[in-house]
Protein backbone atom coordinates (compact mmCIF):
# COMPACT_ATOMS: atom_id res chain seq x y z
CA UNK A 1 0.00 0.00 0.00
CA UNK A 2 1.49 3.53 -0.57
CA UNK A 3 1.46 6.24 2.06
CA UNK A 4 -0.79 8.72 1.76
CA UNK A 5 0.79 12.51 0.86
CA UNK A 6 1.74 14.20 3.84
CA UNK A 7 -0.35 16.99 4.81
CA UNK A 8 1.07 20.40 3.95
CA UNK A 9 2.44 22.55 6.87
CA UNK A 10 1.41 26.20 5.83
CA UNK A 11 3.38 28.50 7.80
CA UNK A 12 3.39 32.54 7.75
CA UNK A 13 6.50 32.63 5.97
CA UNK A 14 5.77 30.14 3.20
CA UNK A 15 4.92 31.44 -0.05
CA UNK A 16 2.58 28.69 -1.90
CA UNK A 17 1.81 28.77 -5.42
CA UNK A 18 -2.21 29.46 -6.08
CA UNK A 19 -2.67 25.64 -7.45
CA UNK A 20 -0.68 24.12 -4.06
CA UNK A 21 -3.10 26.56 -2.18
CA UNK A 22 -5.74 24.93 -4.04
CA UNK A 23 -4.12 21.12 -3.52
CA UNK A 24 -3.91 21.38 0.16
CA UNK A 25 -8.23 22.50 0.18
CA UNK A 26 -9.12 19.61 -1.78
CA UNK A 27 -6.91 16.83 0.26
CA UNK A 28 -8.90 18.80 3.41
CA UNK A 29 -12.22 18.36 1.64
CA UNK A 30 -11.63 14.99 0.84
CA UNK A 31 -10.84 13.75 4.80
CA UNK A 32 -13.24 15.95 5.93
CA UNK A 33 -15.52 13.33 4.15
CA UNK A 34 -13.37 10.28 4.67
CA UNK A 35 -13.90 11.50 8.00
CA UNK A 36 -17.94 11.64 7.95
CA UNK A 37 -18.19 8.54 5.98
CA UNK A 38 -15.77 6.51 8.38
CA UNK A 39 -18.06 8.09 11.71
CA UNK A 40 -21.49 6.92 9.61
CA UNK A 41 -20.62 4.16 7.94
CA UNK A 42 -17.38 2.51 9.04
CA UNK A 43 -14.08 1.65 6.63
CA UNK A 44 -15.74 -1.31 4.89
CA UNK A 45 -19.29 0.07 4.07
CA UNK A 46 -17.30 3.28 2.58
CA UNK A 47 -16.29 3.59 -1.44
CA UNK A 48 -14.14 5.50 -3.24
CA UNK A 49 -17.00 6.31 -5.69
CA UNK A 50 -18.86 7.80 -2.55
CA UNK A 51 -16.08 9.69 -1.54
CA UNK A 52 -15.19 11.01 -5.18
CA UNK A 53 -19.31 11.91 -5.10
CA UNK A 54 -19.51 13.85 -1.87
CA UNK A 55 -16.25 15.74 -2.86
CA UNK A 56 -17.72 16.89 -6.15
CA UNK A 57 -14.78 15.09 -8.25
CA UNK A 58 -13.87 12.74 -10.36
CA UNK A 59 -12.43 9.54 -9.35
CA UNK A 60 -9.90 9.24 -11.14
CA UNK A 61 -8.66 13.02 -9.50
CA UNK A 62 -9.70 11.39 -6.00
CA UNK A 63 -7.03 8.64 -6.99
CA UNK A 64 -4.55 11.31 -7.77
CA UNK A 65 -4.49 12.38 -4.12
CA UNK A 66 -4.62 9.19 -2.55
CA UNK A 67 -3.61 6.00 -3.91
CA UNK A 68 -6.02 3.74 -2.58
CA UNK A 69 -9.28 3.41 0.26
CA UNK A 70 -6.62 2.21 2.82
CA UNK A 71 -4.74 5.13 2.00
CA UNK A 72 -7.41 7.69 2.52
CA UNK A 73 -8.55 6.15 6.11
CA UNK A 74 -5.12 6.47 6.98
CA UNK A 75 -4.86 10.21 6.02
CA UNK A 76 -8.03 10.66 8.06
CA UNK A 77 -6.95 8.51 11.14
CA UNK A 78 -3.56 10.08 11.19
CA UNK A 79 -5.73 13.95 11.32
CA UNK A 80 -7.38 12.77 14.06
CA UNK A 81 -4.77 11.67 16.35
CA UNK A 82 -2.97 15.02 15.16
CA UNK A 83 -5.80 17.12 15.92
CA UNK A 84 -6.13 14.59 19.60
CA UNK A 85 -2.22 15.77 19.90
CA UNK A 86 -2.83 19.35 19.45
CA UNK A 87 -6.13 19.35 21.94
CA UNK A 88 -3.85 17.56 24.67
CA UNK A 89 -1.04 19.92 24.31
CA UNK A 90 -3.55 22.75 24.51
CA UNK A 91 -4.50 21.90 28.04
CA UNK A 92 -3.49 24.35 30.88
CA UNK A 93 -0.50 22.31 32.20
CA UNK A 94 -1.15 23.37 35.86
CA UNK A 95 -4.31 20.90 35.75
CA UNK A 96 -4.66 18.02 37.63
CA UNK A 97 -3.42 15.04 35.97
CA UNK A 98 -7.17 13.42 36.28
CA UNK A 99 -8.98 17.07 35.18
CA UNK A 100 -7.21 15.81 31.80
CA UNK A 101 -7.73 12.95 31.39
CA UNK A 102 -11.59 13.73 31.87
CA UNK A 103 -10.57 16.77 29.28
CA UNK A 104 -9.65 14.46 26.53
CA UNK A 105 -12.81 11.87 27.30
CA UNK A 106 -14.89 15.19 27.25
CA UNK A 107 -13.34 16.67 24.11
CA UNK A 108 -13.63 12.95 22.50
CA UNK A 109 -17.34 12.31 23.33
CA UNK A 110 -17.78 15.95 22.26
CA UNK A 111 -16.43 14.91 18.50
CA UNK A 112 -18.28 11.69 18.24
CA UNK A 113 -21.39 13.59 19.10
CA UNK A 114 -20.53 16.08 16.38
CA UNK A 115 -20.10 12.94 13.82
CA UNK A 116 -16.61 14.23 13.48
CA UNK A 117 -14.93 10.69 15.32
CA UNK A 118 -14.23 8.43 12.54
CA UNK A 119 -13.90 4.68 14.79
CA UNK A 120 -10.03 3.26 15.72
CA UNK A 121 -8.92 0.34 13.58
CA UNK A 122 -10.23 -2.69 16.25
CA UNK A 123 -9.00 -6.33 15.93
CA UNK A 124 -11.98 -6.91 14.12
CA UNK A 125 -11.19 -4.50 11.34
CA UNK A 126 -10.63 -5.21 7.39
CA UNK A 127 -8.08 -2.05 8.19
CA UNK A 128 -6.20 -2.81 11.19
CA UNK A 129 -3.67 -4.61 9.46
CA UNK A 130 -2.65 -2.12 6.68
CA UNK A 131 -2.86 0.90 9.94
CA UNK A 132 -0.67 -1.34 12.01
CA UNK A 133 2.11 -0.56 9.74
CA UNK A 134 1.13 2.66 8.36
CA UNK A 135 3.92 4.77 9.73
CA UNK A 136 2.51 8.04 9.83
CA UNK A 137 -0.24 7.06 12.01
CA UNK A 138 1.65 4.60 14.59
CA UNK A 139 3.91 7.63 15.26
CA UNK A 140 0.97 9.87 16.28
CA UNK A 141 -1.10 7.10 18.27
CA UNK A 142 2.52 6.60 19.63
CA UNK A 143 2.94 9.79 21.06
CA UNK A 144 -0.73 10.51 22.26
CA UNK A 145 -0.82 6.86 24.00
CA UNK A 146 2.53 8.06 25.97
CA UNK A 147 1.41 11.34 27.21
CA UNK A 148 -1.77 9.92 28.67
CA UNK A 149 0.20 6.88 30.05
CA UNK A 150 2.36 9.73 32.03
CA UNK A 151 -1.36 10.98 33.10
CA UNK A 152 -2.37 7.64 34.06
CA UNK A 153 0.32 7.22 36.31
CA UNK A 154 0.36 10.33 37.84
CA UNK A 155 -3.31 10.35 38.80
CA UNK A 156 -2.80 7.01 40.24
CA UNK A 157 0.01 8.29 42.41
CA UNK A 158 -2.08 11.16 43.88
CA UNK A 159 -5.03 8.45 44.34
CA UNK A 160 -7.43 10.22 41.64
CA UNK A 161 -7.62 7.25 39.99
CA UNK A 162 -7.25 3.33 41.09
CA UNK A 163 -4.23 2.14 41.50
CA UNK A 164 -5.19 -1.14 41.71
CA UNK A 165 -5.89 -1.19 37.90
CA UNK A 166 -3.74 -1.65 35.04
CA UNK A 167 -2.73 1.32 33.47
CA UNK A 168 -3.37 -0.26 29.88
CA UNK A 169 -6.89 -1.17 31.20
CA UNK A 170 -7.69 2.99 31.83
CA UNK A 171 -5.67 3.68 29.02
CA UNK A 172 -8.08 1.65 26.39
CA UNK A 173 -11.14 2.46 28.53
CA UNK A 174 -10.23 6.62 27.61
CA UNK A 175 -9.68 5.66 23.63
CA UNK A 176 -13.46 3.24 23.71
CA UNK A 177 -15.17 6.24 25.21
CA UNK A 178 -14.71 8.15 21.54
CA UNK A 179 -16.78 5.48 19.91
CA UNK A 180 -18.92 4.56 23.08
CA UNK A 181 -22.57 4.18 21.50
CA UNK A 182 -24.14 5.30 24.74
CA UNK A 183 -24.07 8.71 23.77
CA UNK A 184 -25.96 7.73 20.53
CA UNK A 185 -28.84 6.16 22.07
CA UNK A 186 -28.82 8.89 24.86
CA UNK A 187 -29.18 11.17 22.12
CA UNK A 188 -32.09 9.34 20.35
CA UNK A 189 -33.72 8.91 23.57
CA UNK A 190 -33.87 12.72 23.67
CA UNK A 191 -34.46 12.98 27.56
CA UNK A 192 -30.96 15.17 27.59
CA UNK A 193 -29.11 17.67 25.72
CA UNK A 194 -26.09 16.86 24.17
CA UNK A 195 -23.77 19.07 27.03
CA UNK A 196 -25.54 16.43 29.48
CA UNK A 197 -24.68 13.41 27.29
CA UNK A 198 -21.36 14.27 28.03
CA UNK A 199 -20.88 15.09 31.21
CA UNK A 200 -22.77 11.97 32.93
CA UNK A 201 -20.62 9.65 30.24
CA UNK A 202 -17.48 11.61 31.85
CA UNK A 203 -18.60 10.73 35.23
CA UNK A 204 -19.63 7.36 34.69
CA UNK A 205 -16.40 6.57 33.09
CA UNK A 206 -14.11 8.10 35.91
CA UNK A 207 -16.61 7.54 38.70
CA UNK A 208 -18.43 4.12 38.08
CA UNK A 209 -21.82 3.31 38.70
CA UNK A 210 -21.22 2.85 42.34
CA UNK A 211 -22.82 4.28 45.17
CA UNK A 212 -20.42 6.80 46.30
CA UNK A 213 -19.26 6.44 50.22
Amino acid sequence: MLPPPQRRAVSTEQKLTFKERQLIVREQAILDVVNRLLTAKGFDLMTMDEVAGEVGISKASLYKHFASKEALAAAALTRLMEQTRAMMEALDTTLPAVDKLKAVVRWSIEMHLKGEMPLLPSTRSSIQQSMSAHEPYLLELTRVSETLGEWIEAAQADGTVSPTLPGEIILYTIYARACDPVADFLRQGGAFADEEIVEYLVATCFDGLSRAA
